[in-house]
């Protein structure tokens, strides 16, 4: 067991002391505390990104050992766990990844845990690619069965005005794989349709989809009206600070994802992110015909970004810890409290990361 000193981050706000830790938390010896008055450093449930295809030079869609080199990476930025996200691609290749996304949910200590899969393709529409390559295609359950079958999905991006989609929403839904819109030209009307079958959440918020008119809400605004969670890219060039600060007005449970390519944690040039060739420039990954392709966002930067905009740093972190963990349904990730498993990033005055523990084991 471990024992950690400074400002910790509770469901009931922050408490100065001690937290005793094995892979879950031990105890919690400490008293209420405003962080403002004392120097220690803060101690932040792990984050949580439901987001992630590639980092460090790889890219999911490669399958074999790249899920290592991803997991290592972002776990040097504070995430403690992730969904491995596909792009659309022919079946071949999304199995592939599947089966790499499998060999590596099993394995401990070795980065951040893979929690399972967003299937972000292909169940899109084609006039809504973004950096998505050009196979998109309708969805049966059948399917969705089979790519399961290989590595449990999770959360999977979908547009519901596909033929045969809208009835399908509630069959996932019924199996607890979380339906998010995106990717996707459907009306105000027809995602409010889907989000009546089940449907949960919206793939990056803002990007890929109808966007918000006083005449044609479409799916933002579907989003900003009805929604209760969200995913959205805080890396200040997918989404404009005011959009992110209106989407935290009216999504109760809006949180942060990344989004992140093999560009993430890696120098300028080019890399793969499926079948597509982005370059990375300037802080963004983008398509040779100046689309945005992912990011090369991390997660503390994240947590950087929505505190610059305006955010106290306990709700920034619940954007990226406890939120997602309760869109997946998790009570022992993304909070510390007694039984959970121990997964606490330590940062320091300058939101610096320090210190990073996944189960227990001291990453960083």
């Amino acid at each position: 067991m471990s024992f950690l000193q400074g400002n910790i981050l509770t469901p009931a706000g922050w408490v100065v002391g001690q937290i005793e830790i094995a892979s879950r938390i031990l105890s919690i010896d400490a008293t209420p505390t405003d962080p403002t008055t004392n120097a220690l450093p803060y101690i932040l449930p792990g984050f949580i990104d439901l987001h992630v295809h590639g980092g460090g030079g790889r890219d999911v869609m490669e399958g074999g050992d790249a899920i290592q080199t991803i997991t290592t990476t972002h776990a040097r930025y504070g995430t403690t766990s992730l969904l491995a996200t596909t792009m659309t691609a022919p079946a071949s290749d999304i199995e592939r990844a599947l089966s790499g996304i499998a060999e590596q949910m099993p394995v401990s200590g070795g980065g951040a845990k893979v929690l399972g899969v967003h299937l972000e393709g292909p169940f899109i529409s084609p006039a809504k690619l973004g950096a998505q390559p050009d196979y998109a295609s309708s969805a049966t359950l059948a399917d969705v069965a089979n790519y399961d079958a290989i590595a449990a999905i999770k959360v999977l991006t979908m547009a519901p005005e596909l033929t045969g989609h809208l009835a399908l929403i509630r069959q996932l839904a019924d199996k607890g794989i979380r339906v998010q819109l995106g990717h996707s030209n459907a009306s105000y009307e027809e995602a409010l349709a889907a989000l009546n079958e089940g449907a949960s959440g919206f793939t990056h918020l803002f990007n890929a989809m109808t966007a918000l008119h006083h005449r044609a809400p479409g799916q933002v605004g579907a989003a900003l009206a009805h929604a209760q969670f969200a995913e959205i890219i805080p890396d200040l060039i997918h989404v404009h600070p005011g959009a992110i600060l209106s989407a935290l007005r009216a999504i109760p449970q809006l949180y942060a994802v990344t989004d992140a390519t093999a560009a993430t944690g890696m120098p300028d040039g080019d890399y793969q992110l499926g079948r597509q060739t982005v370059h990375k420039c300037l802080g963004a990954v983008r398509l040779a015909d100046g689309t945005l392709a992912g990011s090369t966002l991390t997660m503390d930067q994240a947590l950087r970004n929505l505190v610059s905009i305006g955010l106290p740093l306990a709700e920034a972190s619940k954007r990226l810890s406890k939120n997602p963990a309760e869109y997946l349904g998790m009570a022992d990730r993304g909070q510390l409290v007694l039984g959970a498993f121990s997964d606490l990033v330590v940062m320091n005055r300058s939101l610096a990361i320090e210190q990073v523990w996944i189960e227990g084991l001291r990453f960083l």
